[in-house]
């Protein structure tokens, strides 16, 4: 916009953010300790204009601009004192993005600019380059959409990254892949139902910076985990198609999705800024209003709770209000289906963790926000950061338990029979006694954090030399097995097994009692090279390989899907109690020996062949030991539900294969 002179009026202090209307726009800005706020607009050329807003008694600054319109680009200069030990750090030389930005002029490539320094207030302005706060009003016709309400008990959710799904697809268009719409493209949308999956969980797609040590190596922050405008799209996943944007693109996605029937979920980060700790840029909260965004220490350093330097103060009323604000943005107006909460924890810290803190609370009470999926990283890296089981209703949880018992349970004979039947049976152990539902439970094997599906059973060590960290970062801990060659190998012994272990986790993912969550690409044999924190790899590290799927595990994972649905057990949503229903004609579970006969108190501490009875009519036969085993099978007409699923080629000899699964069905159960 050529010409940014208007006539500013005092406008109205809400809502918080910018409003265009058809004869200007208003803004609102809070700051609770700042003495003064200059509202900047910024022509074609450069050109900087300031208007000093409105100070109301809440402390939020405003201002109407008469003639102004969607298309401009502003940011604020807050005044007041600096007081570092104090945490106060305002700084009028550093030019600030509105914290409800709905869209972000540019990325900051020389994060150096943007350092105000520990001690002294930093000299070096930054009009000329910051980012800049752009005025939108972008409408969006979304006809008969709306969000599909999935059950949980039906819901199998496909974490993706935007990029990294379709960036290699070579069935769809060049020139869209890795953005939302090759997402939308009726061959990744076919794909996507084939599978069965019935939610995708996108990995961060809101406004994010590449941190500047990863700047330094050329690389990166490809998962998104470092944002900066949580209202703004990310633009670098857009098409750049003509007469498209950003965000309508990502609508158009949403909508094409849920004519599909599958959700939305976004992964969403409130727990830290790209602000980073007290060398990281001023960009936009820090020089707003620092004591308020964030949890401080006495000497006015952050408190690093999240492992990136800071932790927002999500318990302070304002900044609890903008995440309130934030999340029905992306509900009310992108329509989706829900969110995945990244280190969770955060939002319940009053410093200490409270299942019943002002943030969680607002949640759970909001009349949209509570309808949605809610799904909780249940951790974070201070004291007492680890909450599995202790996040409010309706919330569910990534359920690390699951993922590290069963790897142990499948892949090293680790844990007991009894600790497999918990995490098999939703991990009643952790969720029951709180009266939640099995479905808080969301079951994984991977996610985007961590060894992809075919490295767990292919590399015993991690391999991130390439990340530049001399292969310190990801975890140690893996519980995987490369069944005696570490890496890529040709030989057909491994293969084989690496193979079987792979249909052996993918079964139990399926097949157990909660929500499962399938990593993209697992399904097909996807590899990271043993990279487990691939977080800077924007590249074929970490984009799914299409061209060397393979065919056969994806066929295996869409049958289990189709399976899992058929199951009553699973699909009821209701905890397994082993006792018989005569409405049902059969218990919900029966846990058997290899004789047919219920497991002693000491065989639940044994690996030892292991037969599943679900609703009377499937059967999960388990034979983990070394040798072939002969079972007697419960009272029935048994044959193979899916050939697929059993290795036994003769049922009727009961014969169970060493280091197997079958899966057979009762052909003389009625319901």
């Amino acid at each position: 916009m050529a010409n940014v002179n208007f006539k500013l009026s005092a406008g109205h202090s809400t809502p918080l953010g910018c409003v265009a209307d058809k004869n200007g726009v208003n803004f609102a800005l809070y700051s609770g300790k700042a003495e003064r706020v200059e509202l900047c607009l910024f022509s074609q050329q450069g050109e900087e204009i300031r208007y000093d807003l409105i100070r109301d008694d809440n402390h939020i600054w405003h201002g109407y601009l008469l003639g102004a319109t969607a298309g401009l680009h502003y940011g604020y200069r807050v005044h007041g004192p600096w007081q570092p030990e104090q945490g106060l750090r305002f700084n009028p030389n550093k030019l600030l993005i509105d914290p409800y930005s709905r869209a972000v002029s540019s990325k900051v490539q020389d994060a150096h600019l943007f350092i105000d320094g520990i001690d002294s207030r930093d000299v070096i302005d930054t009009g000329s380059i910051a980012p800049k706060s752009i005025v939108t009003q972008d409408n969006y016709d979304w006809g008969d959409d709306e969000l599909l309400n999935t059950l949980w008990s039906q819901t199998i959710i496909y974490e993706a990254h935007v990029r990294g799904l379709t960036q290699l697809h070579p069935d769809i268009p060049q020139e869209i892949r890795g953005s939302y719409a090759a997402i939308a493209h009726p061959v990744m949308i076919s794909y996507l139902k084939q599978l069965g999956i019935t939610a995708i969980e996108l990995l961060p797609i809101q406004f994010h910076l590449d941190e500047p040590r990863l700047q330094k190596l050329n690389l990166t922050n490809y998962w998104g985990y470092n944002t900066l405008a949580p209202f703004a799209i990310e633009p670098t996943y857009w098409s750049g198609r003509a007469n498209t944007s950003p965000l309508n693109e990502f609508r158009d996605m949403v909508k094409a999705l849920h004519r599909a029937g599958i959700e939305v979920i976004l992964d969403i980060v409130f727990n830290h800024t790209a602000e980073l700790d007290l060398l990281g840029p001023t960009l936009s909260f820090r020089g707003i209003d620092n004591s308020t965004y964030y949890w401080l220490q006495d000497n006015g350093d952050y408190h690093n709770w999240t492992g990136c330097g800071n932790t927002l103060n999500l318990s302070h009323p304002m900044v609890k209000q903008w995440v309130i604000d934030c999340l029905h943005f992306w509900a009310n107006e992108c329509h989706v289906d829900g969110f995945r909460f990244d280190l969770a924890t955060v939002l319940g810290r009053t410093p200490e963790f409270s299942s019943n803190s002002p943030l969680l609370r607002a949640i759970t009470q909001d009349p949209v926000l509570s309808k949605l999926k809610l799904i909780a990283e249940p951790w974070d890296v201070g004291t007492g950061g680890y909450q599995l089981g202790n996040f409010p209703t309706p919330f569910a949880e990534w359920n690390d338990r699951f993922r590290d018992d069963i790897r142990q349970f499948t892949l090293n004979k680790g844990v007991s029979l009894g600790t497999f039947a918990s995490r098999f049976a939703g991990s009643s152990d952790i969720y029951q006694q709180s009266q939640r539902l099995p479905y808080v439970s969301i079951n994984k094997i991977t996610s985007h954090d961590g060894f992809t599906l075919q490295d767990v059973v292919s590399f015993n060590h991690k391999h991130n030399q390439a990340n530049g960290e001399s292969n310190t970062d990801g975890s140690n801990s893996n519980h995987s097995n490369n069944h005696g060659f570490e890496g890529i190998t040709d030989d057909p012994q491994i293969l084989q097994k690496r193979s079987q272990s792979q249909r052996h986790l993918l079964t139990f993912l399926m097949l157990s009692l909660g929500t499962p969550m399938l990593l993209a690409g697992d399904e097909q044999g996807n590899s990271q090279q043993g990279n487990n924190n691939a977080y800077c790899q924007d590249s074929p590290v970490s984009w799914i390989n299409w061209q060397t799927r393979d065919e056969e595990l994806i066929q295996f994972t869409s049958r289990l899907t189709a399976l899992r649905h058929k199951i009553t057990a699973l699909t009821e949503g209701e905890w397994w109690t082993g006792n018989f229903s005569s409405e049902k004609n059969a218990a919900d579970v029966v846990w058997l020996n290899q004789h047919g006969e219920p497991l002693t108190p000491e065989q639940w501490h044994e690996i030892l062949p292991l037969q599943i009875l679900l609703s009377g009519k499937w059967l999960i036969i388990i034979n983990f030991t070394e040798q072939n085993q002969h079972i007697t099978l419960p009272a029935g007409h048994w044959v193979n539900s899916e050939p697929f699923l059993c290795s036994s080629e003769m049922i009727e000899k009961h014969q169970s294969n060493p280091r197997n699964i079958d899966v057979l069905t009762n052909n003389n159960f009625t319901h």
